[in-house]
């Protein structure tokens, strides 16, 4: 029986498959909110899906509440990974409603979900925070301000939260990939040279292990996780 549970949003993405599982492998319970869940009970060996939409509080409390309800299993570990990217023209060929709805996808639900966790991590006696940044936060790149905006936002809560809250016990840490070798990513830059990005699984043991007891000095931390790009 697992001991301890983790929250993941976003778990079934390119990235989220792999961090799922390597929670799943290292004996976590791992709790996948989607917009279309399939219940509250886990099939086999799998992760416990719950049908909740993360731009809306309410869909927030439903997902936490399923994070929670198993006492064997106290939350320790939220990871952020929902999010999107667009690209677009320069800044002033951007409407304000694109650039809108890069902060709206990329920062809204990291907000909710952290906030309404936070005080089940204080309860349980600490734990861990990780949230998905973008190298584009700190290399910005012509045609995606809104992005790189709401990356940097993101970037930017996840410190907030560390200072708020490394005494209580609970650490955040972002980690910034550059582009990850997903098999949507391949279909949208066929031409480029996948051999530079980096693959999901390791970026998934990197968020394992800040989500670990093995990272526990480690707050406030932004780990780029390039591959070779």
């Amino acid at each position: 029986m697992a001991e301890r549970t983790v929250l993941v949003t976003g778990g079934t993405g390119g990235l989220g498959g792999a961090v799922t599982a390597a929670f799943l492998e290292a004996g976590w319970r791992v709790v996948v909110p989607e917009r279309k869940g399939a219940g509250t009970a886990p099939a086999a060996a799998g992760p416990v899906r719950v049908a909740a939409d993360l731009l809306d509080p309410a869909g927030v409390a439903r997902a936490v509440a399923a994070a929670t309800d198993e006492p064997s299993a106290p939350l320790r570990a939220v990871v952020n990974l929902v999010g999107g990217y667009a690209s677009g023209g320069l800044v002033h060929e951007t409407p304000i409603e694109e650039f809108d709805r890069m902060l709206r996808l990329n920062l809204r639900p990291t907000y909710l979900v952290t906030q309404a966790a936070l005080p089940h991590l204080v309860a349980a006696g600490g734990g861990a925070v990780v949230c998905v940044s973008a190298r584009a936060a700190v290399a910005p790149f012509p045609g995606a301000a809104g992005y790189a905006t709401a990356k940097a936002a993101v970037q930017a809560f996840a410190n907030a939260v560390a200072v708020e809250y490394r005494p209580r016990g609970v650490r955040c840490n972002t980690v910034l990939p550059s582009v990850i070798d997903t098999p949507a990513n391949r279909a949208a830059q066929p031409d480029a040279d996948h051999r530079r990005w980096v693959p999901p699984a390791e970026i998934a043991a990197v968020i394992r292990f800040l989500a670990s007891d093995d990272s526990a000095p480690t707050s406030g931390a932004s780990i780029p996780v390039y591959g070779r790009a």
